[in-house]
């Protein structure tokens, strides 16, 4: 699903519910894997599609590969090591992302 807002019109966004009952849209920005292990990267987006402190978060993602049109499922990592990993992870395509943005250039 796409949502306009400051970014680009593509941008796939989902909606996530918090442990306190609230529901968050969010951009997704990449799915990594790491050791295995998938995950997903996602910015909270304001009412307004913004965000305005550049936080993102981080979940275990998997899907099922013998039926495409089910829903992803997203998990908490609840380990500190493995947060770690994936934090690494992203930063490294993060200064892939920025490499590639001054080579085109």
């Amino acid at each position: 699903m796409a949502k306009k807002n400051d970014y680009e019109a593509e941008e796939m966004t989902l909606t996530l519910e918090l442990e306190d009952g609230t529901s968050v849209e969010c951009a997704v920005i990449t799915i990594l894997t790491v050791e295995s292990n998938d995950y997903i990267v996602v910015l909270p987006l304001d009412e307004d599609g913004n965000n305005e402190d550049g936080e993102v978060w981080f979940y275990r993602y998997s899907e099922n590969p013998d039926d495409p049109n089910e829903e992803p499922e997203l998990g908490y990592i609840d380990d500190d090591d493995e947060y770690e990993k994936v934090a690494d992870a992203f930063d490294e395509y993060l200064d892939n992302c920025e490499f590639d943005e001054i080579v085109e250039e």
